[in-house]
């Protein structure tokens, strides 16, 4: 319990502690092959955002209810929620993506996404893996992360827990609420929460607004969605995410728009004024630069609620690096930790990208929290969050040998009913999460990306 303490603690607008009683977990064994207590971290997680979820559709009646969370299912949840029937899917990893020795140690190199590993094959040479793990030797680790990032792709040099901390972003993190909040007063809000909410789906009618992408934030908002919301999500022009999108659009909306356009910047601003929730995992600047930064949101809508993501936290050197769950694992320590207990001599990240599905679903939690202060106490609010804050997190459950055998998945741990989707046919995992006249669904299969018209 003192990791869903820490949690609780951490959520601005939320009395964590009149909740924690309520919450109970099933199969509370299970392990995984890892250093650090995912299966922990992800039940916790999950149920933070349950006890956030009542709080708002219940009010005073929340204290009545209980809350049961599965940590075998929790465990899967950190994965794919997907099953194919009578077909795959495909590698969620481009070819020349992971890690590579440098002159002094080891650096990962993401390069999913096209523009990531053009800015890798500009810098290195336009090689296959062998050869393109011959010009990283070269190298030192720290000046090639920095030659890549300055140039707009995504790497992360290796370091222990002690570089780390004494590292400048550390130290401008360590400074940060984990969860950076601001509140709006009441007397300028347009919006106000209807009192009257469906209990069997206490989301239905909130309009959310995604501008995020792999993979906090759209896990964050496919929990909305799993409750009733109507989630539209935006992306730019040609954006993919491969079958990562399978997984994460059940019930949303998705849509495109250039923001670089006229035309579709003024229909960004009628979604904003319309939206009741906007979530965003750009960079920290990135809005701001398109004349969208916090104060036009907020005049744009007074009574929003804002939540905001990125990699290594908001103030620093590094606020505007561009960063994912594998990389955070290694400059914050973590693949270093798990590295030095295997004796292998290589980076040993988790098995699981458990910093972008925990902070996911504390996203989820920080929205409902922020609802239910609209709807209580008329106030709006803004919310930052960072994968790097999740990581302290869960290097506060650091262990010194690895956890045993993780679980895995079988046929009864998935719903029974197939659902068709334009990639085929799926059966999905069960919920993790599991309260009374509560039920986590969808209203609609997944569907792919720029798929739907740009409005609620």
């Amino acid at each position: 319990m003192k990791l869903l303490q820490k949690m609780c603690d951490t959520l601005p607008a939320f009395e964590g502690n009149l909740y924690i009683d309520q919450i109970s977990f099933r199969n509370r064994n299970i392990g995984s092959e890892d250093v650090f207590s995912v299966t922990e971290l992800a039940a916790n997680s999950i149920a933070l955002a349950g006890a956030a979820l009542i709080q708002y559709a219940f009010g005073h009646d929340a204290l009545d209810r209980q809350i049961i969370v599965d940590q075998r299912l929790s465990y899967f949840w950190l994965g794919s929620s997907v099953r194919p029937v009578r077909w795959s899917l495909a590698s969620p990893w481009d070819d020349l993506a992971g890690d590579y020795q440098t002159q002094d140690g080891w650096i990962r190199l993401h390069t999913n996404a096209p523009h990531h590993r053009n800015v890798v094959c500009k810098i290195l040479g336009d090689l296959d893996r062998a050869e393109m793990a011959k010009q990283v030797e070269t190298w030192s680790g720290a000046e090639l992360e920095d030659v890549i990032s300055s140039e707009g792709g995504a790497a992360a040099n290796l370091m222990s827990t002690s570089m780390w901390n004494s590292h400048p972003q550390a130290i401008a993190l360590s400074k940060e609420f984990p969860i950076i909040s601001e509140m709006f007063e009441g007397t300028k809000l347009r919006h106000v929460i209807n009192p009257s909410i469906d209990q069997a789906r206490p989301l239905k009618g909130l309009k959310v607004l995604d501008l995020t992408r792999i993979l906090a934030g759209p896990i964050a908002t496919r929990f909305l969605a799993g409750f009733g919301a109507t989630v539209l999500r935006i992306d730019p022009p040609l954006w993919d995410e491969g079958d990562h999108v399978i997984d994460i659009t059940p019930g949303k909306k998705c849509a495109t728009l250039d923001l670089s356009k006229c035309a579709d910047f003024e229909i960004m601003q009628k979604l904003i004024l319309e939206a009741d929730v906007m979530v965003h995992g750009l960079r920290a600047d990135a809005l701001e630069k398109l004349g969208l930064g916090d104060e036009e949101r907020r005049k744009l809508n007074p009574s929003l609620i804002d939540i905001s993501l990125n990699a290594y936290g908001w103030t620093g050197p590094w606020r505007n690096r561009r960063g994912f769950d594998s990389l955070v694992q290694m400059s914050t320590g973590i693949a270093q930790h798990g590295m030095e207990v295997s004796g292998l001599g290589t980076p040993r990240p988790m098995t699981v990208q458990a910093l972008d599905h925990a902070t996911g679903y504390l996203m989820a939690a920080t929205v409902l929290a922020g609802l239910n202060q609209l709807k209580t106490k008329g106030q709006a609010m803004s919310a930052k969050l960072s994968l790097a804050a999740t990581a302290e997190l869960l290097k506060s459950t650091r262990k010194d040998k690895f956890g045993g055998t993780s679980p895995v998945k079988a046929g009864s741990d998935f719903l029974p009913d197939i659902k068709q989707t334009s990639w085929g046919n799926i059966q999905r995992l069960k919920s993790p999460i599991m309260f009374s006249g509560l039920d986590m669904h969808w209203s609609s299969p997944a569907i792919r990306l720029h798929s739907s018209a740009p409005m609620f």
